[in-house]
């Protein structure tokens, strides 16, 4: 697997896939963060398409993001991961990111075989912080 910190310092477009209006929830804490650090992420929940969330304009999936997306980062549950992992090899995205308990061995596969790297159980804020601040 490749370095998370340069993963982190290289990639600065994410999808966060289970966004929530919800502003006490995980996904939106790490999604703001994100923002105030410097990565440009685009919300993603298909009950909210169209509306915002933090500034920003929510999609109905990862395909309908506008601009290229460099990591999925994913707050949904692990069975819900391979339809992800399948959007995310189309999209042409680098890295799948699956947030603290959240793992998928069929979705690592799929990503694996198209060069895309797999990080699950993992949060890309506490990773953050670790390297950066």
């Amino acid at each position: 697997m490749e370095n998370i910190k340069e993963i982190l310092k290289k990639y600065k477009n994410i999808a966060l896939v289970g966004a929530s209006k919800d502003l006490t929830k995980t996904s939106s804490i790490v999604m703001k963060y994100l923002q105030d650090n410097g990565f440009k992420v685009y919300p993603v929940n298909p009950s909210m398409k169209g509306e915002k969330i933090l500034g920003e304009k929510v999609f109905g999936n990862i395909s309908e993001i506008d601009n290229p997306v460099e990591i999925v980062d994913v707050f949904r549950p692990s069975n819900e991961v391979v339809t992800i992992a399948e959007e995310t090899v189309k999209i042409n995205a680098k890295v799948l990111w699956l947030q603290l308990d959240i793992s998928n061995e069929e979705a690592k596969k799929i990503v694996e075989t198209n060069d895309i790297i797999y990080i699950d159980n993992k949060c890309t804020k506490i990773e953050y912080e670790k390297y950066f601040n």
